[in-house]
């Protein structure tokens, strides 16, 4: 059996004032032409936290500088061998705070303001589309003001994909209020 590497990283869910939220059209891999949120991989030298990572790489992305009082963390989702290639530990944030700011490019693509609505009929990441997008909608505290997510929910998803992009296995860990 070969040991695979580890990576470790968050996804930010970015909304502003007008409900759209920002989305990333990558220019590189991984997932090069497909949108997703912004985020990046834990500087894991230095001992950076999941939340310590979303706000740097909200900073490094958009240029907003945000606080701990800004994100929430939503959810957290495991890749098992993903892409054949190693295993990704995601910590899924969104924003509590409205952010402004025009849709510019960045050296990993075209920042984007998009109507949740319309997340579908993007292109995005298969495993986005099946299983994390769903229940980013679910949890979401600005997708569901006054619903079901409006409370502070998180989730907790494992993703096997060892069979490839195609035969995904997700097992819901955990999806409860906190």
């Amino acid at each position: 059996m070969v040991e695979l590497p580890y990576r470790i990283a968050v996804l930010v869910y970015l909304f502003n004032s007008r409900g759209r939220m920002l989305l990333l059209k990558r220019c590189r891999s991984p997932n090069l032409d497909l949108y997703s949120p912004v985020g990046g991989k834990l500087e894991q030298a230095g001992g950076e936290s999941p939340f310590a990572c979303a706000l740097r790489e909200i900073a490094e992305e958009t240029g907003q500088r945000l606080t701990l009082a800004d994100i929430r963390l939503m959810g957290i989702v495991s890749e098992k061998a993903f892409e054949g290639r190693g295993h990704w530990l995601m910590f899924c944030f969104e924003s509590l705070t409205a952010v402004n700011f025009p849709a510019h490019e960045i050296p990993e693509g075209k920042l984007e303001w998009v109507d949740p609505a319309a997340v579908g009929e993007l292109e995005i990441p298969q495993s986005d589309r099946q299983i994390i997008w769903p229940l980013v909608q679910q949890h979401s505290m600005n997708l569901n003001p006054g619903g079901p997510g409006s409370r502070a929910e998180i989730f907790s998803v494992h993703i096997d994909c060892s069979d490839g992009q195609q035969g995904m296995q997700p097992v819901l860990e955990q999806s409860r209020r906190i």
